[in-house]
């Protein structure tokens, strides 16, 4: 075998640091706990949860245990998640439809509302970090919102102002087909190139206002033409590594990554199974073709209850991958840039499939066991956990509060 390097063999211990295990004397049910202490003890920040759009399809009272749902009360509660950010969810199709989509997305701000009003000794709406700590410590989940799709601002930068003063702290520029805003990674028409010159304009008064530009779902030339623009470090909230899924563009490639480290940002690690790895993508169309056959030879719409119950049993007996892997992308992400710049962004409502182990808003600390497995200290896993998400949140109320500032000399 070749002779290491010096520098390799001195960097070594650094390499190896989140490939050791945990150590042989601590027990399974020792790890689990410490797992549950550390979910409970530390702010959870869940990127992209999207329990509003759901419930349009499927009315469920999510104070309650769901019968087909990722997310509710107690299910959060168990797994010592804190602030999921609501999904304010704009369906492509709306883009064209002058009204529609800002109609959704107010209708949608007012269903999450909603949930604090019938139940604030369980929910708040969160529009800071100052928010989200005081509500941990009223033993409140915070529901800050994010509006995924930025079709409702509907080419006015006025709207931006509108839904800032309704609550929406991120901005998914665009989401399955090209917008006014951005090129979208699902789509092949390239529109743009990357940004629009408007979507420019939007990112600069998104910065102006102190709301978080996420770049999950936008193609690469437009990510780039938003690190260009920026005056404030990103999020991508629910975005996983292109390492894993090689040409997908959705997910993110190492040099993305890289440069949204130097920005700041954050990616924040999808747990849906088609974000983990290619071949789950194929076993998940598998299942999804299953499951549509079936509702066929019974005679049911999508939209019907059975049908609806049928589709979510499915989902939960039938998982895709493991928390390992998803462990792997946070490890991908670590190895190549730090810990500071990787979170958690689920996506729990808004995928098809997830791994075992990670199925609904109860099961993070099976990650946390899993990261303490890989030597990851309790610290860096509160960074991961919240703390890095908080960071760039903070981070972006400061670069609005100095543009404001120069605005007013």
């Amino acid at each position: 075998m070749r002779a290491l390097p010096l520098l390799a063999l001195l960097l070594l211990p650094l390499m190896l640091t989140h490939c050791r295990t945990a150590p042989e004397t601590e027990t399974d049910d020792a790890l689990r706990a410490r797992a549950d202490s550390i979910a409970q003890r530390h702010i959870i920040v869940d990127g992209h949860i999207d329990v509003p759009y759901r419930l349009t399809n499927y009315e469920e009272d999510i104070t309650q245990a769901t019968e087909t749902g990722d997310f509710d009360y107690p299910r959060a509660r168990a797994g010592g998640l804190d602030a999921p950010f609501m999904s304010i969810y704009l369906p492509a199709r709306l883009q064209d439809s002058t009204g529609a989509a800002k109609a959704l997305a107010d209708s949608l701000i007012d269903m999450v509302e909603g949930f604090a009003e019938r139940a604030p000794d369980k929910f708040a709406m969160a529009t800071s970090p100052d928010d989200v700590r005081r509500h941990v410590e009223q033993g409140l989940i915070s529901l800050p919102m994010g509006m995924e799709n930025g079709a409702g601002i509907e080419g006015d930068l006025a709207n931006l102002q509108h839904f800032y003063d309704r609550g929406i702290r991120y901005i998914t520029l665009t989401h399955a087909k090209d917008n006014r805003i951005s090129d979208s990674s699902y789509d092949t028409t390239y529109t743009h190139g990357g940004l629009s010159a408007f979507g420019e304009d939007v990112v600069r008064e998104m910065n102006r206002l102190g709301m978080i530009v996420d770049v999950s779902h936008i193609t690469d030339s437009a990510f780039y033409d938003v690190m260009r623009v920026t005056e404030a470090p990103v999020l991508a909230t629910h975005s996983s590594a292109r390492a894993f899924t090689p040409d997908w563009e959705r997910n993110m490639s190492d040099d993305l990554i890289q440069r949204l480290a130097e920005n700041g940002g954050v990616i924040m690690i999808n747990f849906g199974s088609s974000f983990l790895r290619s071949e789950y993508q194929e076993q998940g169309d598998t299942l999804r073709q299953q499951i549509g056959t079936y509702l066929e030879e019974h005679g049911l719409e999508r939209d019907a209850p059975e049908a609806i119950a049928y589709y979510a049993e499915q989902r939960k007996q039938h998982p895709i991958g493991t928390v390992e892997d998803v462990a792997d992308h946070i490890d991908h992400v670590v190895d190549l840039v730090g810990v500071d710049y990787v979170g958690l962004g689920s996506d729990f409502d808004g995928v098809f499939a997830l791994p075992e182990g990670l199925s609904d808003a109860s099961h993070y600390p099976n990650l946390i066991a899993e990261l303490l497995r890989r030597d990851y200290t309790e610290d860096e896993i509160a960074q991961i956990l919240g703390g890095n998400a908080l960071r760039v949140w903070e981070e972006v109320e400061q670069v609005a509060r100095s543009m404001q500032a120069r605005e007013a000399e």
